[in-house]
């Protein structure tokens, strides 16, 4: 039997932030990952030469410091980078037209003045002026402070005269980002704009994404100067530089390490059993990277008591379709930008199923991705592929075959309004569907994550009933991607941590701490 001061279920973002950072404040750490890569939705893979990202593709804030961002927040706090790659464009393939715009206010305000004129140029201004306060509030106390017990009265009472000075803003940041921008967007394009940029954060349109997260991306995506990056290597090293934290300080992952339950001894989780029946003790905390859906089917019966029931019955985000492909470059236009938007039609809403498509072109921006020539490509609809149209097929059946073709068909016809001839330059084609998620990221019905309307409903932080289970990742903080599950991983992490110890931190990350003897 194995013991440790805390377990970790999953390597994921979440699961590896939390897990470096508590290795760095000093517990002894075991991540027990069931894949056999680390990195959950997050891990990179390699077919023939071709590296191949498989999820996250959009990057930012993390090319600088210090930022806004909780990852970069945590790569600091473990003293690990990556190299990054930065750019500012992106291509839209929109009802209204196609065209490439940059992040930033200005080129964007050309771009409506071109689609909409200067009424929509206008309104666009407003929302800024409007937005910036709320941008400053939602950065007012940074992530790295936040802690769930009463240490947080110290590590985030440093910031309490910025919260004071942005309290009347911080307020209008807990509804949805809709009652920000009724009366003040009026034109239908804007409108169905900033609907799309709400379900690419949260997988639910303006009525149902917090201000709070909108906030905090014009923070960083419409200020001067910004541009957004890619980690040379692709996701994987981004991983990398979590286990390097991790095992720097002593921590360990174990991979091919399914974890069957969790042990519960009166009332308090004292470790996990894994598929193989070997047992690791954990002194501290079992901490959960899995989603809530699973980390419920890790409990037993008799620890599953009232009060988790409405963990059970929070609202989920639909699955993804995914084209992984390899192709041969040649002849491709040479301005041809990294990231890609395309949406089919307004009036079906950004959330209809098959209705949003995003590519990624990253080997653009990174040619080691590829072999010489060559590109790397990653499609995918996020959030809106139906796990129902998939429950209970054979993955090994011509029926499930034949679904895929036809489902894919829409990423295709997608990606062909960028690479006419797609279909015939690929030397790698992989079709990922929601089963495809459910197995490999173990994610309950392969989704991507909570769907929790503002001010419906709380995302219920690291704490849970049980005592001695913690837990992290998209399940427990609003936001779906990297900032969200770093922000999650970060703060499960400080709440375990001595206070001195999560001062310390925040000095080292560069915050100026007041000195109250600890």
């Amino acid at each position: 039997m194995d013991n440790a001061d805390v377990v970790v279920i999953g390597s994921g973002i979440g699961g590896l932030s939390c897990a470096a950072l508590l290795a760095r404040y000093g517990f002894d750490v075991i991540v027990c990952e069931s894949h056999a890569i680390a990195g959950g939705a997050a891990h990179a893979f390699e077919r023939h030469g071709f590296k191949f990202d498989s999820g996250p593709s959009l990057y930012s804030g993390l090319s600088y410091t210090p930022s806004a961002n909780p990852l970069r927040q945590v790569l600091d706090a473990i003293a690990e980078d990556v190299t990054w790659v930065t750019y500012d464009t992106w291509g839209c393939w929109l009802p209204e037209g196609d065209f490439d715009t940059t992040v930033g206010s200005d080129q964007f305000c050309e771009v409506l003045s071109k689609l909409r004129g200067q009424d929509a140029v206008a309104e666009w201004r407003q929302l800024q002026r409007v937005m910036k306060p709320l941008a400053q509030a939602a950065v007012a106390i940074p992530p790295a402070a936040v802690r769930y017990d009463l240490g947080a009265t110290i590590t985030a009472g440093q910031f309490a005269l910025s919260m004071a000075r942005h309290a009347p803003h911080i307020l209008k940041l807990t509804g949805a980002f809709s009652q920000i921008i009724n009366g003040v967007v009026r034109d239908p394009f804007i409108c169905n704009w900033l609907d799309l940029l709400c379900f690419l954060l949260s997988g639910l349109p303006a009525n149902g994404t917090s201000a709070a997260e909108m906030a905090f991306m014009f923070a960083d995506w419409y200020r001067p100067g910004v541009v957004l990056d890619y980690p040379v290597g692709g996701s994987g090293v981004i991983v990398d530089a979590l286990l390097r934290g991790l095992q720097r300080h002593s921590g360990q992952l174990m991979l091919n390490a399914h974890v069957e339950q969790v042990l519960v001894e009166n009332h308090h989780a004292t470790g996990v059993r894994l598929r193989n029946g070997k047992e690791i003790r954990a002194h501290r905390a079992v901490i959960s990277n899995a989603s809530v859906w699973d980390t419920l089917k890790l409990l037993p019966e008799t620890a599953l008591a009232k009060s988790f029931q409405q963990r059970a019955d929070t609202p989920e985000c639909d699955s993804f379709m995914h084209l992984h492909l390899g192709i041969d470059a040649q002849g491709l236009r040479p301005d041809l930008a990294c990231h890609h938007i395309i949406v089919n039609d307004w009036e079906r809403s950004v959330t209809a199923e098959q209705n949003v498509v995003l590519v990624s072109i990253p080997s653009i921006l990174d040619p080691s991705l590829a072999p010489p020539g060559k590109h790397v490509i990653h499609v995918y609809t996020p959030g809106n592929e139906p796990y129902a149209l998939w429950q209970g097929m054979d993955r090994n059946s011509q029926e499930y075959q034949q679904q895929k073709q036809a489902r894919s068909e829409v990423m295709w016809q997608a990606l062909e309004r960028i690479i006419p001839d797609v279909r015939s330059r690929c030397d790698v084609t992989l079709v990922g569907t929601p089963l495809t998620h459910e197995r490999f990221l173990r994610r309950h019905r392969g989704s991507y994550g909570p769907a929790i309307p503002a001010g419906k409903g709380f995302f219920p932080g690291s704490t849970t009933p049980l005592k001695g289970l913690l837990c992290c990742g998209d399940s427990t903080f609003p936001g779906i991607g990297l900032p969200a599950v770093a922000a999650s991983g970060m703060i499960t992490a400080n709440t375990l941590a001595p206070v001195n110890k999560h001062l310390q931190m925040l000095k080292d990350i560069g915050y100026p701490i007041l000195d109250f003897g600890f």
